[in-house]
């Protein structure tokens, strides 16, 4: 099963706020699914996204 990553530890682990993040996640950059009222984010789609980032 995939490992779902909460918001929270998604704005840890990039060091971005949570506006960032969600811009990230409505522009479809980064993933994720709803889960009732809770966003989450898959461990794969995370580390897809960071392996994108220039650096």
């Amino acid at each position: 099963m995939e490992s779902l990553i909460t918001i929270p530890d998604v704005m840890e682990r990039l060091k971005i706020g949570r506006t960032m993040t969600y811009r990230l996640i409505r522009s479809g950059e980064l993933p994720s699914v709803k889960l009732g009222r809770a966003r989450r984010v898959s461990a794969t789609a995370l580390d897809a996204y960071i392996s994108t980032l220039p650096g």
